[in-house]
């Protein structure tokens, strides 16, 4: 069993290698002679006075400089690049922001400024690339309302966090507060061409959710923005600035399919949760193992999501002949937090897995692709039959630590953390189950 946590983490590390960002971008932009295909269109690179590249999420440098290293020698745009860390190297001619995430910081509104100022003097002769990933939404931000503060903004985000409320419900609030979000992002060089280039944490065909679609049509109304902040009873937590907009029902309402905005808009996912199961599924079957992908957990509570999955791991050894078995899966699962331990979602999930695998031989590995798990320094965890009597032999009780929300503490004595450092990428997170 041990042999298989190590091949767990093999398999991580096999598919980080195949979901490069760097080389999907040379891979699958169609460029050739000055002249990109996208979303149908063919787009002559020396048709514009200037070329200007924005990049703006978890995984904004690499695709920076993937899409930097396409265009070279001809092309050399100038851009700005907005990330949670500063960039191991500086690109001439750009401007770098360290964004806050979860939650915006100084930089984000800085960036966000700088961002909706230097596309203000875009014209019908200037080339947009905007460079799109996961953490986008908090990373770079500019209120509607100029009287909205950094601090009102954090407020909202505090509010919005805690009130029960669905992502996409939260999302349809944050949306008709920002200049940025839910297409405003387009709507700010509405004669420009703008080519997004998305590498994706949320679901397939939910795009207009990464990064809070800043330049996709909003499917989200002021209408459903108010509703939410009515049935979660968020209202009497706003700040005064962002309340009297729902108490006097003047949130602006942002661009639907049809506005001028997305005339000349095109989008292409890059990266997406398809070639994330791909990715683990080819490196698991050259492993030798019989492999089942299962998409269907998202959003499910913890322990729903791993007695599914569990079982769907005893349906491959039913049907595997005499192969090991693999079940691999991916998406967020739901995890309150309790306690004011160390962790995240993923190692809560292996964590709850303990002993439901307890003297089997299964092995279970949680990560995220980005290599954060909540607060802790890890990706998330591996664990397999022996582990809980490896807990019980260290004085750990599985049940404690997952009511403090301290996951990561658990494993890390374990010497079973994962730990990456942030990995420059940003699909959804990786689960894979393993069984002899």
């Amino acid at each position: 069993m041990t042999d298989f946590k190590q091949t767990a983490r093999h398999i991580f590390r096999e598919t980080l290698a195949a979901i490069d960002i760097r080389a999907t971008l040379a891979r699958k932009l169609e460029y050739a002679d000055s002249t990109i295909c996208i979303d149908g269109a063919t787009i002559n690179l020396r048709d514009f006075r200037e070329i200007l590249v924005i990049a703006v999420g978890k995984a904004s440098f690499p695709m920076a400089e993937g899409l930097l290293a396409i265009l070279a020698p001809e092309f050399s745009p100038a851009g700005i690049l907005v990330g949670p860390a500063a960039p191991p190297r500086s690109f001439p001619d750009w401007q770098s922001f360290v964004g806050g995430h979860p939650v915006p910081n100084a930089d984000s509104f800085a960036a966000g400024r700088a961002i909706l100022d230097r596309l203000a003097s875009c014209g019908d002769r200037t080339l947009i690339f905007l460079l799109l990933s996961g953490g986008g939404s908090a990373l770079a931000e500019c209120p509607l309302d100029p009287a909205v503060t950094l601090e009102d903004f954090r407020a909202l985000n505090s509010a919005l966090v805690t009130c029960g409320a669905h992502i996409s419900e939260i999302n349809a609030v944050r949306k008709h507060l920002s200049a940025m979000k839910g297409g405003r992002l387009a709507a700010a060089a509405p004669r420009s061409m703008k080519i997004t280039l998305g590498v994706s944490d949320v679901p397939e065909g939910q795009e207009t959710a990464l990064a809070s679609g800043p330049t996709l049509p909003d499917p989200t109304t002021a209408g459903e923005a108010e509703r939410v902040v009515r049935d979660f009873h968020v209202l009497e937590k706003l700040p005064a600035s962002i309340r009297s907009q729902f108490e006097r029902h003047t949130l602006r309402e942002t661009p639907k399919p049809g506005d001028p905005a997305f005339a000349r808009a095109h989008f292409m996912l890059v990266l997406g949760e398809r070639d994330l199961l791909h990715a683990a599924h080819r490196a698991l079957e050259a492993e030798g193992f019989f492999c089942l992908t299962d998409r269907s957990t998202d959003n499910w509570p913890i322990e729903k999501a791993a007695d599914y999955l569990l079982g769907e791991l005893d349906a491959a050894k039913k049907i595997c002949g005499g192969r090991m078995a693999a079940v691999v899966s991916d998406g967020e699962v739901n995890s309150p937090v309790t306690g004011k331990g160390v962790g995240g979602r993923n190692s809560a999930f292996v964590l709850a897995c303990v002993p439901k695998i307890a003297g089997k031989e299964i092995t279970v590995l949680s990560v995220g692709t980005d290599g954060i798990d909540g607060n802790s320094p890890a990706a998330g965890a591996v664990a397999d039959g022996e582990t809980l009597l490896r807990a019980q032999a260290a004085g750990l009780d599985p049940k404690d630590f997952f009511q403090r929300s301290d996951a990561y503490n658990f494993f890390d004595r374990l010497g079973d953390a994962i730990v990456t450092a942030p990995t420059g990428n940003n699909l959804r997170d990786l689960r894979i189950f393993l069984a002899r």
